[in-house]
């Protein structure tokens, strides 16, 4: 027979335990008014805030499942540090709109890896690549009229070249016959430097290394020069620091016009690389373009593209000013892009909206009013090259603000 004492003691704790529970039933009623009251208020309510939160609970639902995929747009950028992942990733916070439209940024291997992507990689509907790699392939024989299989949403902006040397050396060609890194090959930077070479008839040793290691060979002397071509500021090259080395100067030589644009460097933009001294370094820019698969009009693919840029020509004015990357600045959206054929969608948006690309006839007339400016000029070659200067010193005066304006009205 169990004794008084220990009855007591039984019936002690069952208190003890009946008390706790109550006091825990208290507290979650407590949280619970607490969490709708807050709810009420408009502070807290994730049913509410987050379309995603409404999937996991619907997981399983055919319906979900259908819209979730309907209306997501899959973008290719590129290797992790570089512009295009922050484009990728801007592109995503502002258009991103629950089940409406979802933008799916995936990083890449670069330009070349990135038009193959478009080409093959099922699911894949948009990716960055730069204007000189078509052209690149087909010039070397790896495909044929290619440029008929893309069309582009909008030309980006410019991406600068970046040679990272010796403060001994002062200009490109005096790297000629040394050991150059241009990346890896599946990217663009090898091709735009590769073309560079052809162009100016150098010779370079060329390696290809993965840009931050290539940097840390550049250190130990184990080569002479990396090249890097990419969107000022370019991670991996703000990041280096070594006096030693310094960003040589490409000329925009004429074997270059007909590809390239004139661009410049300054110390704000790589302190480390650029002395007060030098303030600014010349070099050259090729343009990065929003490609996508030449879809049919009457295909889902087609459906998405024309959603997604609708969204983003309406929205481009967010994207003008911090925390965005400061490249977009430089976007134009009407801005022409010689060779390629725009998406029919992007078109018709800008034309609905009376929005247009610099005029020939303007830069003609700018040329007859001021004759110094076309003293070179001795061919149709030469005018097409200083037309496309004049393009981009558009660009950089701010024609990606007065679309903006456009865009606002």
């Amino acid at each position: 027979m169990r004794s008084d004492a220990s009855l007591n003691c039984q019936t002690s704790l069952k208190g003890k335990h009946m008390r706790r529970f109550v006091g825990l039933a208290l507290v979650a009623i407590m949280m619970t008014c607490g969490i709708a009251a807050r709810a009420e208020d408009g502070e807290f309510d994730p049913a509410k805030v987050s379309e995603s939160l409404k999937a996991i609970f619907q997981f399983g639902s055919a319906a979900t499942k259908q819209a979730l995929n309907a209306n997501t747009v899959t973008l290719i950028s590129g290797t992790i540090g570089g512009t295009y992942v922050q484009f990728g990733a801007d592109l995503a916070s502002v258009l991103d709109d629950g089940n409406k439209l979802r933008v799916l940024p995936i990083v890449g291997r670069g330009s070349v890896q990135s038009v193959a992507d478009i080409l093959f990689l099922q699911g894949v509907d948009l990716g960055i690549v730069r204007a000189d790699t078509l052209d690149y392939l087909e010039r070397k024989g790896f495909a044929k009229d290619i440029k008929k299989q893309f069309t582009y949403v909008t030309k980006l902006y410019n991406e600068e070249m970046h040679v990272i040397a010796s403060r001994s050396v002062h200009n490109l060609k005096e790297l000629d016959g040394k050991t150059i890194s241009v990346d890896l090959p599946n990217g663009g930077t090898f091709v735009t430097a590769l073309t560079v070479f052809e162009r100016l008839g150098m010779k370079p040793n060329v390696v290809y290394i993965e840009q931050r290691i290539a940097l840390e060979k550049l250190k130990k002397g184990e080569i002479d020069a990396v090249i890097v071509v990419g969107g000022k500021p370019y991670k991996s090259v703000s990041t280096f620091k070594d006096d030693r080395f310094h960003l040589v100067t490409v000329s925009y030589d004429k074997p270059l016009q007909g590809d390239y644009l004139p661009a410049t460097v300054t110390a704000a933009d790589y302190p480390n690389l650029v002395s007060k001294d030098e303030q600014t370094v010349d070099t050259i820019a090729v343009p990065a373009v929003l490609a996508a698969y030449n879809w049919a009009p009457n295909t889902d693919r087609y459906r998405k593209l024309s959603q997604f840029v609708d969204a983003f020509f309406t929205k481009f004015p967010t994207f003008q000013n911090p925390p965005f990357h400061p490249k977009w600045t430089e976007v134009s959206l009407s801005a022409p892009l010689a060779g390629w054929t725009r998406f029919p969608a992007a078109q018709q948006w800008l034309d609905s909206h009376g929005i247009q690309p610099i005029v020939r006839s303007k830069f003609d007339e700018f040329l007859k009013q001021n004759p110094a400016a076309g003293k070179n000029v001795q061919s149709e070659a030469d005018r097409d090259a200083l037309f496309r200067q004049f393009q981009a010193w558009q660009a950089d005066q701010g024609s990606a603000r007065a679309q903006v304006r456009n865009v606002q009205k």
